[in-house]
């Protein structure tokens, strides 16, 4: 017993003699971090004390599109009623023709061909069933005498009575027209047609009552000034398929600031489209291809789409489609800066994706026509022959007074040589038309034409090389911004230029989003020359004058352009036209023909 005792015993101190050991070692480990935790907080002093900042490892943050598209694909659609009363367009009658929303709602399983008659601002000329000049010409005419039987009520054989405004695109094909203008006075029977150019759409008829037919030509952007009551502006009309940008002052439109971009606010919608299949819109049949939903998009984009830059973040919106033979549904949809980014293509046009050899078109020189003989082109040839023969004189007499230095013989010859230089079609005898490359140029380019006996190389080469660059211009895609600057730099004084910022106006339905007005003062302002800046006491851009509907501008100057007696001059009669056909049009156009 006492040896287990002792033996118990000896454990026990032995236990204890471990246990002191190990508290002990446990001490020094703490204290030991204790005062690594004490230099590190010295550290941390030091480096503050220095401005050295330790790296911060960012908090996750959400991803807005992802948080939407995760959202849209959740979402089902709530049936309104089990019926609407949407219907397809009733054909049981089989008309020849459809015009209109009648053509819209036609059933796609009837027969029928939907023919667009104008696209991109001019006249669909295309390869395709229905493309010729003869058969477009054909819709126009069924589409307006549709038009005028039903919506105005007047009978086709009463517009005998009646006179008709033509509003034309600033840069517009002189063909086509004198094509329509024939078809208005020669085959629907106007008593005359009065030609003006118009920004927002291709042709306006506007009718007066009158005994003898006639007809005025005009172009829209000045009919826009008239419409807005401006006697000078930068008329910027933002179209469906084309985007037109023009200079006007006093009613006269400067040629040489005329731009015409090829996208539109139909451009927007489908960039729109391709924005909300990425954020996984609900409505998932939705089709460019199908006409019902194309205008589903267009009204989702007049309605959700914006250009105020403080708007930001997630949304919730509702909408309906109402298709015939469907139920209406109702859907909600989350969106973010989808809404904002669409719209943004007009400023930055690659967005859209548009591809082609001709983004922006300038102002060319016509082609010539064989019923127009004394056409800008013999006026040009007799301009530079009545140059070469003052030129010839001054070198005659220089040679016959004493000590003259120059050969009769020699001059003789450098004219001939100079005349031999022109490109066909700029001769007297000459019947053809001229390139493609004698066109006029802003001076802000600095490539204007020049005549014979200025140039220094021969003309061919030079307007082979004002060619390229003109080709390489085109091919850009300038955005709305930039064509508005280019426009007005392009004006020949600084008064002119100082005009046009002072008042910018914009036109048609493409650029009706909210805070438009204020995005595109805000960039015109920011990309403006430095020393027009001082020049220009204020920037303005006009996008409702009036309190007027930026689609109906143009319509209206029409409107009031036929009640101005200053327009009594410029009617087209129909006997006139029979008789002097395209020649009327230099004679009475209130523009340069």
């Amino acid at each position: 017993m006492l040896l287990r005792f002792a033996r118990a015993r000896v454990c026990i101190d032995t236990f204890c003699l471990n246990f002191t050991v190990d508290m002990t070692q446990a001490e020094k480990i703490q204290d030991n971090g204790k005062e690594k935790d004490k230099e590190r907080e010295k550290e941390k002093d030091k480096e503050q004390q220095r401005g050295v900042k330790r790296p911060i490892a960012p908090a996750a943050i959400p991803d807005p599109l992802q948080e939407a598209r995760a959202y849209n694909c959740q979402i089902r659609p709530a049936v309104l009623d089990s019926t609407t009363r949407v219907r397809w367009t009733n054909t049981a009658h089989h008309p020849s023709f459809l015009v209109g929303e009648e053509a819209i709602f036609v059933n796609p399983n009837d027969c029928y061909d939907i023919h667009w008659p104008i696209m991109r601002g001019q006249l669909n000329i295309h390869c395709g069933p229905g493309g010729s000049l003869t058969a477009v010409l054909a819709d126009l005419e069924t589409i307006w005498s549709h038009t005028i039987q039903k919506q105005l009520d007047i009978p086709l054989k009463d517009l005998k009575y009646y006179r008709c405004i033509l509003l034309v695109p600033d840069i517009c094909n002189r063909q086509h027209i004198k094509e329509v203008v024939n078809m208005l006075l020669l085959v629907m029977g106007f008593s005359g047609v009065c030609m003006y150019v118009c920004v927002c759409a291709y042709v306006f008829v506007t009718f007066v009552v009158c005994v003898h037919t006639a007809v005025i030509v005009h172009q829209e952007s000045v009919c826009a000034t008239f419409g807005s009551g401006l006697s000078s502006a930068c008329v910027v009309d933002v179209g469906d398929q084309k985007t037109s940008v023009c200079c006007v002052e006093d009613g006269v439109s400067h040629r040489n600031s005329r731009l015409c971009l090829a996208y539109g606010g139909s451009d927007v919608t489908r960039t729109f489209y391709w924005l909300l299949q990425r954020a996984g819109f609900p409505y998932r049949d939705c089709q460019l291809s199908n006409r019902l939903d194309c205008q589903l998009l267009q009204h989702l984009k007049e309605t959700l789409c914006h250009l105020d830059q403080d708007i930001s973040g997630l949304q919730d919106h509702e909408f309906q489609t109402r298709f015939p033979e469907a139920p209406a549904l109702l859907y909600q949809v989350r969106l973010g800066d989808e809404k904002l980014e669409a719209p943004m293509g007009l400023f930055y046009p690659t967005t859209f994706g548009v591809v082609g050899q001709k983004m922006t078109l300038l102002q060319y020189r016509c082609q010539g026509d064989l019923e127009d003989p004394y056409d800008d082109h013999y006026l040009l040839a007799t301009q530079i022959k009545q140059d070469q023969s003052s030129k010839s004189a001054v070198d005659r007499k220089a040679v016959s007074r004493p000590g003259g230095g120059l050969d009769a013989d020699a001059s003789g010859q450098a004219g001939i040589g100079e005349l031999s230089n022109l490109p066909r079609g700029c001769g007297s005898n000459s019947s053809g038309g001229v390139t493609k490359g004698e066109l006029e140029l802003a001076t802000a380019q600095g490539e204007c034409l020049m005549v014979a006996g200025e140039a220094e190389e021969p003309l061919s080469a030079n307007l082979s090389r004002k060619t390229a660059i003109l080709s390489q211009f085109e091919s850009k895609a300038l955005g709305l911004d930039k064509a508005i600057l280019h426009s007005i730099d392009c004006c020949a004084s600084d008064e002119t230029k100082r005009k046009m910022y002072s008042s910018i106006l914009v036109v048609g339905g493409g650029l009706m989003f909210h805070g438009a007005q204020e995005f595109l003062l805000h960039r015109i302002i920011n990309k403006m020359p430095p020393s027009f800046r001082r020049l220009v006491d204020n920037v303005e851009v006009i996008l409702r004058p009036k309190d007027m509907d930026p689609w109906l501008i143009s319509w209206k100057g029409g409107a009031v352009l036929a009640c101005l007696d200053t327009t009594q001059e410029m009617w087209i009669h129909q006997r006139e036209w029979q008789r002097f056909s395209v020649r009327m049009l230099r004679e009475r156009a209130a523009f340069v023909w």
